[in-house]
């Protein structure tokens, strides 16, 4: 069964198990912190009543994917035990416990991590409803197969990791080159770094660095997500051409891959995606030597590992046309399990930066108020306040906020803030920086759009401030709650 060993790539797969092990630890950690005052009995979007609407017919059953409290009610104290049980066996494939067993162990631990988390990810909405979840999911599932510590992995395992990152990088390449004109004509980044979701304490430097650096930055991008990407499938030129070559070329393709992501990772905050991507792309790494394994692969695990690579083949197939059509899709899942998708961001670069403030008042008049703002974790506010690093931490209000000014306008989770907001709940504000009522309740809430830019470095040194901002308009006039007393 020596043919079926990719023997070095045993360092790859301890790499892939506890990375992605980690890149879960930090979802569930996430969810923990943030799905019940979202998603959660009394959240923006009750989970609760998803599952109530999909348990009302076949066909509304079909519409949500696979989860658990399909099964098992939902209740927030669950959820809870999920999570805990999410990072606990996360902990452990991060210190690699469970790859000390047989193969089957790290799998079932893998397999729970997926499933549990899909069962999340399944009732998230919106609030889930970004690319980095597919990706976690499909490549915990893939994790699931790499083996234990005593037998290498297999090579056509390896080959489907090589696969998820050739999908990953030359899909989000194509959809920049069919999508927005700035890609073409290489100035995206002179507005991304500015514009994007949720900027980084390094974000403004690289705004501000001249704009010939920006050209070749989306130079750099296309050559890293249009040309590398098919290079990591080098190794498999070691049939017919002698080693190391080939294994060196894909190692080269990796770390361009992974410098690049690491650019991202200080210039921005986009969650677990730039670390997703460091993590898979160590995949292509060949260490010879590196983590002799003991023993052979047992006959039944490389079925197993054979029969999984056989299926993913056909699954396969919709995201392999998609990459190559003129309608490409972004982000999609073409299955309900969340395997073999199409991934993609970023097709258009927003040219303005426009931030909707929340603000609320105590006066009785709001007409002739004093408005005092509330400041959220991540997204721009305070005009003093450097952007702060929180990736791969997923803060998920934050990053809806930034999507509202771009044509969603008052969604159902947005106006459901804003009640609670003027009731003071304080599960609703543990997820805001700063309360300016301390915990009060204010009488009035209204929310005023801001343009936003970054300061010049004259205008920091003459006002101090990072962001420089004009007022637009009033997206809520003032609003507040009924007076119980029928006043």
């Amino acid at each position: 069964m020596d043919g079926f060993a990719a023997l070095d790539f045993q360092l790859a797969r301890e790499v892939l198990q506890r990375g992605i092990a980690a890149l879960y630890l930090v979802a569930f950690v996430s969810t923990l912190n943030q799905f019940r005052p979202l998603l959660g009995e009394r959240g923006l979007l009750p989970a609760p009543e998803l599952l109530e609407w999909a348990a009302s017919s076949k066909r509304a059953a079909k519409a949500v994917r696979p989860t658990l409290f399909r099964w098992i009610r939902y209740t927030d104290r669950r959820l809870v035990a999920l999570c805990v049980a999410g990072i606990v066996l996360s902990v452990l494939l991060v210190a690699g416990v469970p790859q000390l067993g047989p193969p089957w162990v790290p799998m079932l631990c893998f397999l729970v991590l997926w499933f549990g988390y899909m069962s999340i990810v399944s009732i998230g909405q919106t609030f889930y409803g970004f690319g980095w979840e597919m990706l976690l999911l499909e490549a915990g599932f893939l994790a699931a197969f790499l083996g234990s510590a005593q037998q290498p992995p297999t090579v056509h395992v390896i080959v489907l990791f090589w696969w998820l990152v050739f999908r990953l990088e030359f899909g989000a390449g194509m959809i920049k080159i069919r999508g927005g004109r700035e890609w073409r004509d290489l100035t995206a980044l002179t507005y991304h770094h500015e514009t994007q979701p949720m900027p980084g304490p390094l974000s403004r430097r690289a705004h501000l660095l001249p704009r010939w650096v920006h050209k070749g930055e989306v130079l750099g991008n296309h050559f890293a997500q249009l040309i590398v990407p098919w290079l990591l499938f080098a190794p498999i030129l070691g049939l017919w051409i002698p080693d190391p070559v080939p294994q060196l070329i894909g190692a080269i393709a990796a770390a361009i891959l992974i410098l690049s992501q690491l650019w991202l990772v200080v210039t921005g905050n986009f969650a677990w995606l730039n670390w997703s991507t460091i993590v898979l792309a160590a995949a292509a790494i060949a260490v010879p030597g590196v983590g002799a394994a003991t023993e052979e692969i047992p006959l039944y695990w490389l079925v197993v590992t054979l029969v999984v690579t056989a299926g993913y083949v056909v699954l396969s197939w919709p995201a392999a046309r998609n990459l190559f059509s003129r309608n490409q899709l972004m982000n999609a899942a073409f299955n309900r399990w969340n395997l073999a998708n199409a991934y993609g961001a970023f097709g258009t670069v927003t040219k303005q930066r426009i931030e909707w403030i929340i603000q609320g008042t105590s006066s009785e008049d709001p007409t002739r108020a004093e408005w005092r703002e509330y400041e959220f974790k991540g997204k721009p506010g305070d005009q003093h306040r450097v952007p702060g690093q929180f990736a791969p931490y997923h803060l998920r209000l934050d990053w809806l906020m930034w999507f509202l000014p771009l044509g969603r306008h008052l969604e159902d989770w947005f106006r459901v803030l804003i009640v609670r907001l003027l009731q003071a709940d304080r599960p609703t504000l543990r997820m805001l920086r700063t309360d300016p009522f301390d915990g009060e309740r204010p009488r009035w809430i209204r929310v005023v759009s801001f343009r936003y830019r970054f300061a010049t470095p004259a205008e920091r040194r003459e006002h101090g401030v990072v962001w420089m901002r004009d007022r637009r308009r009033v997206i809520l006039d003032p609003v507040t709650l009924p007076d119980p007393t029928g006043g």
